[in-house]
């Protein structure tokens, strides 16, 4: 394992943004993990693991310690369990499980980064989250220098949470997942977004149909990476959908009664409910395309904050300030950004 240093991290980002590094190193497999945290450890370096760069927002003045990359790579298949290395293009891994008729993950397609990632964040999309097919996690505890292994029970998985990067922040580094697809089963076509692409479909679609149509989706909204668009440099819905009390959702309601595209309102199945973002920033005086600097709000979609070309941490930071301080003074919700502030404490 080399360690190099003042590394650029900005091309390691979809954002493009983040300055250098003051050490950079690449984990090609567990044993340079072990090392690369001993290396910090030993010399009381800030550690920051990096994988596909895409819900992370890297800091101008860059990072101060170890930025260590996951490029683990490797998939084993056992029966219905499918083994996968943290390094692993995400998309790709989608579309290698629905070529092999295997459901749980076809609404997931098209989403940017690494396998590592997804049980950190929960990741979901248009009805799936992946907490649903997830078995085991095996991550490195930098603490105690060991590997351990986690049931799906055991990571303590929400909407867009774990333990992973909520009680345990910054004590795991993910190394491998494990998930369940079982073969032959039916797609997810709860979401209003698939239901209408396949309105006029007289039979089911295949899970290979679903993937492609969530990447026709994703794509539409400038969600899908694609070289030379420049909606594709953001990390994605920048804020989560606020999951609030009954009480607060009636409130929206009222407020929503006099829109003329009022929100549908999703219930978590644990006595809150969910209110789509996107909505609450049109709402608050935000349209798409609403540009301050060189940061700006999406042209295809309300959620994603952009790089137009040459934007700075600090800029996206400040137009989601005023974008989150207008939905508060409307609504009394606060939004909560989705991507990883990483190098602004230092």
């Amino acid at each position: 394992m080399q360690i190099t240093e003042n590394q650029p991290l900005a091309p390691f980002t979809t954002f493009a943004i983040g300055g250098p590094a003051r050490w950079f190193a690449q984990a090609a497999c567990e044993a340079d993990i072990a090392q690369a945290c001993e290396w910090a450890v030993s010399r009381s370096l800030p550690l920051f693991v990096l994988g596909g760069g895409s819900n992370v927002l890297i800091s101008d003045r860059g990072f101060p310690g170890l930025v260590l990359h996951l490029s683990l790579m490797g998939i084993e298949k056992h029966g219905d369990i499918f083994r996968v290395a943290a390094g692993e293009d995400w998309d790709a891994f989608v579309q290698t499980a629905v070529k092999d008729d295997r459901a749980g993950l076809e609404c997931l397609a098209g989403i940017p980064g690494t396998v590592g990632g997804t049980p950190v964040q929960n990741v979901g999309a248009y009805g799936q989250e992946v907490a649903g097919v997830i078995e085991r996690v095996r991550a490195f505890e930098i603490g105690t220098r060991r590997f351990v292994e986690f049931t799906a029970a055991e990571c303590g998985f929400s909407y867009r949470r774990s333990r992973f990067n909520s009680v345990d922040h910054g004590r795991f580094i993910v190394t491998r997942v494990d998930y369940r697809l079982h073969q032959g089963g039916q797609p997810n076509l709860t979401y209003a977004d698939l239901k209408q692409h396949f309105r006029s479909c007289c039979n089911t679609p295949s899970l290979l149909e679903v993937a492609a149509a969530v990447r026709d989706i994703r794509k539409s909204k400038g969600m899908l990476l694609v070289e030379g668009d420049p909606d594709c440099r953001s990390a994605g819905s920048f804020f989560k959908n606020p999951a609030v009390p009954r009480d607060a959702a009636e409130r929206i309601r009222r407020i929503a009664a006099a829109s003329s595209m009022p929100p549908r309102f999703y219930p978590t199945g644990d006595g809150l409910v969910k209110v789509p973002a996107a909505w609450l920033i049109e709402q608050a005086g935000f349209a798409k395309g609403y540009a301050q600097g060189a940061a700006r709000i999406s042209s295809r979609h309300t959620l994603a904050l952009i790089n137009r070309g040459g934007a700075t941490a600090d800029e996206i930071l400040t137009l989601a300030g005023r974008i989150a301080n207008a939905v508060e003074t409307k609504f009394g919700v606060r939004l909560e950004m989705e991507p990883e502030k990483v190098g602004f404490s230092f």
